[in-house]
């Protein structure tokens, strides 16, 4: 056995494991053989359990990842070669893509600066001004990521009324799902609330940050663009041969809110984080913990003493602002024990 070199990750949820129910689903799809490429009844039934949590117009597509998840859920909605997409600067498809977008879909992002990662219906309209213009690209799709890069969450109200923007000057809303059901736990209001019924076009649901082994799903909410989805995860080399070990990942995440379940958990094991720092002299919180992502600013001599025995990310070197996330599987007692690691640290 391999002895793990850090006492406990706080760099992703990512680094998490799967959850226990996720692997007994993988486990119970293993036995016997099943049609290919979603021909089997483990898909048809989260296509039933997406139709469920979203309505009955939602259709959706297995996909491997969420970089996958989203080129194909852009794909659907982008029809001319002169489109763009608005989104913000800080935004995953714009920045921890490796150009995803412009290289695989040949579209330009038109990035927006915001302080909390979250777009207004005032900054799309304000990226508007070259409509008509032949030398300008054409804003066709605003995107935004639920939950923001940032760990800070869009209200039902919040992306309604970009969803309302957008369509007034005929262009659709993409999310970035990654993190949605963390956003729904932090909100205490269903998936559809911040999707179907906010004015949604085409999102991506994510399941590996949320207890799953791999897996998304891109859930298309506007029937007419619906058409072309199996063309295009095929072509964007996303259709997987045997698919119905992804689907039953998120069957399991779906069945009895056990997405709900992993989220709320998470969320809470940073909100203990950030109460447990927030008086600390020489560390501040850099933005609201709506999340399970804590953004601290702190010495750099304190960083690099942490990183000898934790992982976690510098999202901003210069200012001294780290990133800490925490998983369905971060225990109160992980948290305390990094807690008291840091005041020493300080302290010292």
């Amino acid at each position: 056995m391999i002895e793990p070199l850090y006492a406990k990750s706080f760099a992703s949820d990512n680094h998490a494991g799967a959850h226990p129910s996720v692997l007994d689903a993988v486990n119970a799809a293993n036995f016997g053989d099943a049609p290919a490429y979603g021909d089997d009844r483990w898909t048809a039934i989260l296509g039933d359990q997406i139709r469920a949590e979203f309505g009955d117009q939602a259709t959706s597509l297995v996909a491997l990842n969420g970089t996958g998840a989203n080129m194909i859920s852009l794909s659907l909605m982008l029809g001319r070669r002169y489109d763009a997409v608005v989104c913000p600067d800080t935004a995953h498809i714009a920045t921890h893509e490796t150009g995803a977008s412009e290289r695989v879909l040949g579209v330009k992002l038109v990035t927006v600066p915001t302080p909390d990662g979250k777009l207004t219906p005032e900054d799309v309209t304000a990226r508007l001004g070259g409509r008509g213009n032949i030398s300008e690209v054409q804003p066709r799709v605003v995107s935004i990521s639920q939950v923001t890069e940032l760990g800070t969450c869009y209200t039902p109200a919040e992306i309604t009324a970009l969803a309302d923007t957008a369509h007034a000057n005929d262009m659709l809303l993409h999310m970035d799902g990654a993190r949605l059901a963390n956003a729904a736990a932090f909100l205490g209001c269903s998936l559809r609330d911040l999707t179907t019924d906010a004015g949604v076009d085409v999102l991506s649901f994510g399941a590996t940050k949320n207890g799953a082994l791999v897996g998304e799903a891109v859930i298309v909410l506007r029937p007419e663009l619906a058409e072309a989805g199996p063309y295009l995860r095929r072509q964007t080399l996303q259709l997987a041969s045997k698919m119905r070990f992804i689907s039953a990942q998120l069957s399991a995440l779906l069945t009895r809110e056990l997405w709900r379940e992993n989220a709320a958990h998470a969320n809470a094991m940073a909100r203990r984080l950030a109460d447990g720092v927030a008086d600390l002299p020489g560390l501040s919180l850099r933005w609201p913990v709506e999340s399970n992502a804590v953004f601290a600013a702190l010495p750099t001599e304190a960083i690099s003493e942490l990183q000898s025995r934790y992982l976690f990310h510098v999202w901003d070197a210069p200012s001294g602002v780290v990133r800490w996330m925490t998983a369905f599987d971060t225990s109160p007692e992980d948290v305390d024990t990094f807690l008291t690691d840091i005041r020493q640290t300080l302290k010292a």
